[in-house]
């Protein structure tokens, strides 16, 4: 038995949100979509966010760009970038406004974030949402599968990283989701609490791990 999370990044695209929509509609199944601003700054894109929304997802911020992990950016862009995405969240923000930071390719390191952002994330009363399953599904559109069940196996309580982008990846959605189900998986939207630094602008942890030394 485990406990999974499932949270999709870079989204809205086009085509794929909508299916994945489809799959986890069918299925039953809850997670928050962490959204590029510029992205849902598109109409047919905050469509489809409008309709995850509808139907019981959470819209979290994953960045204006998707340009460089904040711990890289100077100060004032980077929480540019944080505001733009949750002015553009607009109605659709979830109560504890949860921020996922980029982590080009998922790294957890001091790249992910800088002092100054997290002050001001910390004053916004967000919620920094990390992760401990990514199985790589932009780079391998079949064979993330596999590596995902085997993440998810060895932990108790997994929050897993998956991208509804045009890679292809998220036609096996269904097919993962029916194996989780089948090795005794159980589907969860809340987070665990180790991949939450910080709630409601406080924090639960130390990351200096996590955060730029300048």
């Amino acid at each position: 038995m485990f406990d999974l999370t499932l949270s999709f990044d870079n989204g809205p695209a086009e085509d794929v949100t909508p299916r994945v929509l489809d799959v986890l509609a069918r299925r039953g199944v809850k997670t928050t979509f962490f959204v590029i601003g510029e992205k849902l700054a598109r109409p047919e894109n905050r469509r489809h966010a409008e309709r995850a929304h509808a139907e019981g997802h959470w819209i979290g911020n994953h960045t204006w760009s998707h340009s460089l992990p904040f711990g890289l950016m100077e100060a004032d862009a980077a929480i540019a970038e944080f505001d733009q995405t949750q002015n553009a969240i607009g109605a659709l923000v979830h109560p504890h406004r949860f921020f996922r930071p980029y982590g080009q390719g998922g790294n957890l390191d001091k790249r992910l974030l800088s002092r100054a952002v997290v002050d001001h994330v910390a004053r916004a009363r967000a919620t920094i949402v990390l992760w401990s399953a990514l199985p790589r599904d932009w780079e391998d559109a079949e064979g993330w599968v596999e590596r995902a069940l085997s993440q998810i196996a060895a932990q108790p309580w997994s929050l897993m990283v998956l991208h509804d982008l045009p890679t292809g990846a998220m036609r096996h959605l269904d097919r993962f989701l029916a194996l989780v189900e089948e090795r005794g998986g159980r589907i969860r939207q809340d987070f665990p609490p180790d991949c939450l630094p910080m709630v409601d602008g406080q924090m639960k942890f130390e990351i200096d791990g996590l955060v730029a030394a300048v």
